[in-house]
């Protein structure tokens, strides 16, 4: 039976779960492929910590080059995270003719299109399912799958903290901050959260998507974020009364020859698909010309679903590496056919808004006169119980706008004297 031999560099979380699956599942896998999949050498800063995890000792090693240059080792699996010494790492891999598996989005994002071109050079390949999703098998579809199709729209959960976050305050009527602490108590966000609630991380994965699903090579730059701390209790009840739930999403769209992609809390119906996504888990929703509109959903963190997709694309290589085959990850040219990218000042949406006004007469003639002014539409308007003495929340939804006539109108009413809070706007979806 051939032998297939990986070394592993990073022995955290999603490394042990890896040795775990290939420990466990060895039989099942050779019967399966016919291919003996063998851990060679794993590598971590640290060979003293204790970890879940059985391990034959005379595998470690600190050194990362022990595993690049050993030329007995066919593909190497980067699990160690960050950007800088990765990225280091993988392009000595692929220089030393070796494929890659990796899970690190932010590398991909901020460095894809370098390591993916020294890749194609190569004739090796970099997979990297477990990057979006976890164990949610989107990228494969996508690339695989859905290979015929010509896709409109990917609108996604990708980040677990932000959902775990919105869903505690509308399941349990608490403030983002509570929210926040009972998911740090739990384990489900970092001591230091940033990344997590402002959408850094679903940006990351978004620049992935976006080049699987439209053939366009965006970077963060290019990417309107604007994460979850700013989303109040008061807001997200408003919102199911009106019979939205609040998400942050990761978007991309495309509109015959403009492509937008953004990152920001969003409103969507109740009843659409996205919105029964609750807790830390993730879900993809894609529309095509072919397939229509299809969803992948399940856990988009953790130990094992994370690391089953990176057996996945270790398993993957080893077929093709047997069968002599090279299948490049990537397409390495951009789709011709998306002239720009659309800027957040053009993007078109209806609009969640919510104004504190002082309850007198006139006032809400003075905000309907200025929406007016900027040419904004109102489909509904309720004027909530008041929450000070004599301050009121006035809440729309409105038609169709563009953003900077919206944030025009706002600054606008924001500077009149019978406003007391900044309005908030939160954009809707799916409608």
């Amino acid at each position: 039976m051939r032998k297939i031999s990986i070394g592993i560099i990073g022995l955290g979380n999603i490394g042990c779960g890896v040795v775990k699956i290939l420990g466990s599942r060895k039989s099942l896998l050779a019967q399966k492929i016919e291919t003996e999949i063998v851990i060679k050498r794993i590598c971590d800063k640290d060979l003293t910590r204790k970890r879940d995890v059985s391990l034959d000792k005379s595998l470690l090693t600190s050194d990362a080059y022990a595993i690049i240059n050993d030329p007995g080792i066919d593909i190497v699996v980067e699990l160690m995270g960050g950007i800088n010494p990765a990225r280091e790492f993988i392009l000595a891999a692929l220089k030393k003719g070796k494929h890659v598996v990796t899970a690190n989005k932010a590398l991909l994002a901020e460095h894809g299109n370098e390591l993916f071109r020294e890749a194609m050079d190569r004739g090796k390949n970099i997979y990297f399912e477990a990057s979006v999703g976890a164990g949610i098998p989107i990228i494969k579809s996508i690339k695989e799958g859905l290979v015929a199709n010509k896709f409109n729209s990917i609108i996604g959960i990708v980040n677990g903290t932000s959902n775990y976050v919105l869903t505690q305050m509308s399941k349990e009527n608490c403030s983002f901050a509570n929210a926040l602490e009972r998911a740090q108590l739990k384990g489900f966000a970092e001591k230091d959260p940033t990344f997590d609630i402002q959408g850094f991380d679903s940006a990351h994965k978004l620049v992935l998507l976006t080049y699987l699903a439209f053939g366009k090579i965006v970077s963060l730059k290019d990417i309107f974020i604007e994460g979850i701390a700013q989303v109040s209790a008061a807001d997200i009840a408003y919102a199911n009364e009106l019979g939205y739930t609040i998400k942050l999403l990761a978007i991309a769209k495309k509109e015959i020859d403009e492509l937008e992609v953004r990152v920001h809390p969003t409103l969507l119906p109740s009843e659409h698909l996205l919105s029964s996504v609750d807790g830390v888990f993730n879900a993809i929703y894609v529309a095509s010309d072919l397939a229509g509109e299809l969803m992948f959903y399940g856990p988009g963190a953790g130990q094992l679903p994370a690391a089953s997709a990176v057996v996945s694309d270790i398993v993957d290589l080893a077929q093709d590496i047997k069968a002599g085959l090279f299948r490049p990850t990537l397409n390495s040219r951009e789709d011709n056919s998306i002239k720009s990218l659309r800027k957040i000042d053009e993007f078109e949406n209806k609009y969640y808004i919510r104004i504190t006004a002082v309850d007198k007469p006139g006032v809400l003639a003075k905000i309907s006169g200025i929406l007016a002014k900027f040419g904004i539409s109102i489909a509904s308007v309720n004027q909530k119980e008041k929450v000070k003495t004599h301050v009121v929340p006035v809440v729309m939804v409105t038609h169709e706008v563009k953003e900077k006539n919206l944030r025009g109108a706002l600054k606008m009413i924001d500077k009149l004297a019978d406003i007391k809070d900044e309005s908030v706007a939160i954009r809707i979806e799916g409608v």
